[in-house]
């Protein structure tokens, strides 16, 4: 096993210095939603087979610490409100590594595509004439409140579910959803990004006549061993994040299939 090890080492520091015969390429990886078990097997032997890793800091993280030490790792995290790696500085690294003969894994949380500006990276790099592929993810939309005995839909409670990016409250000049259509759909409303958002998004929706008293769950850090679920309803689950100090990433359940948590038992975090 070391000689494979020191082989696979000298073979990524040939690439790196342009020497490889491989061309290089992009691995666009959906990490799941946080705990490493929820990662897929084709994206676990991606990262473990990859010359560089340009990571998020949310999604499986802990699998950076157990890869080999001649896989080089990239921090290219967004902190709410904080540190951010702007999206043209990604797709410039994940251009200029795969142009250096590397095999690039580009890892985050959930699914690349869902809210991940997956496809951001895939246009940037087929432009720049990179060779791209893509490994789906388990997104964190479906599977947190999973988690927490909460189904995205139910026969007899909920025959559609609509995923909503909560990043800009309602009439946001850069909102785009017709929270009037949201109130009325009859659909479980699954939102990601809107832990600031949270009581403006509520308010708007009860505005728009969705019942006060309608089921809502908030799962904080999800999959995770620091998990947390708050059980409320539209009028009340802002209020509660709030008094709880609720941080990202979180993600709100509202619907009638939020009502179940009570009666489903929670899957436990498997790491």
């Amino acid at each position: 096993m070391a000689v494979e090890n020191a082989a696979a080492g000298e073979d990524r520091a040939d690439r790196a210095d342009g020497g490889g015969q491989c061309p290089g390429r992009v691995a666009l990886v959906g990490g799941g939603p946080g705990d490493p078990g929820l990662m897929t097997v084709a994206g676990l032997e991606a990262v473990r087979t990859a010359d560089v890793v340009v990571t998020d800091r949310l999604g499986p993280v802990s699998i950076l610490d157990e890869l080999d030490p001649g896989i080089e790792v990239i921090g290219v995290g967004k902190v709410p409100f904080g540190p951010a790696t702007p999206q043209e500085e990604i797709n410039r690294i994940l251009v200029e590594q795969a142009r250096r003969g590397r095999t690039v894994v580009r890892l985050k949380g959930g699914d690349s595509f869902l809210f991940g500006r997956g496809a951001e990276e895939h246009l940037a790099c087929t432009a720049a004439g990179v060779p791209v592929t893509v490994i789906p993810g388990v997104t964190s939309a479906f599977s947190v409140p999973a988690l927490a005995g909460v189904p995205a839909t139910h026969r007899g409670l909920s025959q559609g579910v609509s995923v909503i990016s909560g990043h800009v409250p309602p009439g946001h000049p850069q909102s785009t959803l017709d929270y009037a259509a949201l109130a009325r759909s009859g659909t479980t409303l699954v939102l990601l990004m809107a832990v600031t958002t949270l009581p403006a998004i509520t308010a708007e929706l009860l505005a728009e006549t969705m019942p006060a008293d309608t089921p809502a769950v908030l799962i904080e850090n999800g999959s995770t061993p620091a998990q947390r679920i708050l059980h409320g309803t539209l009028a009340t689950i802002a209020r509660q994040a709030a008094e709880a100090q609720v941080a990202p990433p979180a993600i709100t359940v509202i619907g009638a299939v939020a009502g179940l948590a009570g009666d489903l038992v929670p899957g436990l975090p498997l790491a």
